[in-house]
């Protein structure tokens, strides 16, 4: 069987991807990362030196690189994780997400589409070009309802601005072009060898050391958390049996309030860490100035990909919650090795943003 190509596989959701392939798929993975502050070798060690998976460091913005791995490996189809997603470093420099969301998908569609377009008629029909985004493209919700497929793009941050173009760009190769395309958006993702700018990892970590929780505003930021391992079956279906063109909302049917998952992430590491001195560790949460433009509310429906595909969640919040923490309790070498490389944990995305 012809091998896939992953983008973006040294990151957090594309590691768990290529490691839950390798363990539980027949066929190789050819892995293209740029290894950007967020990609991490470490994250792809249980599947180091394994000969289905071939790691190559690059940019999906270099058709040259790309044109290469696509003409050498021949891939049944390419699985685009490869992108800047952080929120808050997107208010800080835009740019680098406009370079690698908007033009760096651009580049590699159009490799894709001249590569599928060579390819004889039987391999045409096989092939898939898999982009994974975000419910962030949709905006913010109010206090009821919830994303659907069909809900209109209104992005809020450079982030999602950026997502948004990279979506829209991916229907265009679709229905301009032919382009067989797949497109998953998902809502909050967690789990272990998350990068500690993001807000569960952050938490775990700080709880641990003692240092402050940092909540932005009052807290009641809504987010659908989503399991990356459950999130990652979900790209699978979609792979295997979505329909070309189509767009599949992979939610996680766990609404809560951002004080609310601190509090859990307290509780958690107060029971599987006694004997802080801190504790209780809710004592460490602090209230800071809000994210400029922060959405209030996003909640999937995620009724497509279950109805069609029979994915749904396996793990509930609370479990797959302390199974993250359990994971970062268990790997303190890879969090000190994330600090030895610059990152201290620091406040991102106030500078020059709008009050």
């Amino acid at each position: 069987m012809r091998p896939i190509l992953v983008t973006g596989g040294a990151g957090f959701i594309g590691g768990e991807f290529v490691r839950q392939w390798i363990a539980e798929e027949p066929s190789a993975v050819v892995n293209l990362d740029k290894l950007t502050y967020a990609g991490n070798l470490e994250s792809l060690a249980p599947v180091a030196g394994n000969p289905r998976h071939v790691f190559v460091q690059g940019d999906i913005g270099d058709p040259a690189c790309v044109r290469q791995l696509l003409e050498e490996h021949r891939p049944r189809a390419i699985v685009n994780f490869a992108a800047e997603s952080h929120v808050d470093r997107s208010i800080d420099g835009p740019a680098a997400f406009v370079e690698t969301n908007v033009g760096g998908t651009f580049r590699l569609l159009d490799e894709a589409r001249h590569y599928w377009k060579a390819l004889p008629e039987a391999e045409q029909r096989e092939f898939r070009f898999l982009h994974v985004s975000t419910d962030e493209v949709y905006g913010s919700l109010g206090p009821t309802g919830k994303f659907t497929e069909t809900t209109p793009y209104a992005p809020n941050s450079p982030y999602s601005a950026s997502k948004a173009a990279s979506d829209h760009f991916v229907r265009a190769y679709h229905h301009t072009f032919g382009l067989p395309t797949l497109t998953t958006n998902c809502s909050n993702n967690y789990g272990p060898y998350q990068f500690p700018e993001k807000l569960i990892p952050l938490m775990i970590l700080n709880c641990l050391d003692g240092k402050p929780l940092p909540v932005y505003g009052d807290g009641a930021q809504i987010r659908d958390w989503l399991y990356v391992g459950d999130h990652c079956r979900a790209i699978r279906a979609v792979l295997a049996r979505g329909r070309v063109g189509e767009v599949y909302n992979v939610g996680g049917d766990s609404e809560k309030k951002n004080l609310e998952v601190v509090h859990a992430i307290c509780r958690t590491v107060d029971a599987l860490r006694p004997g802080l001195p801190h504790a209780p560790s809710t004592s460490l949460i602090t209230y800071v100035k809000d994210r400029p433009g922060h959405d209030r509310r996003y909640a999937i429906d995620f009724t497509k990909i279950r109805t069609e595909l029979g994915w749904t969640p396996s793990l509930s919040f609370d479990e797959a919650i302390r199974d993250t923490v359990s994971w970062y309790l268990d790997h303190p070498g890879w969090v000190a090795n994330i600090a030895s490389g610059g990152y201290r944990r620091t406040r991102l995305g106030l500078s020059e943003a709008a009050s």
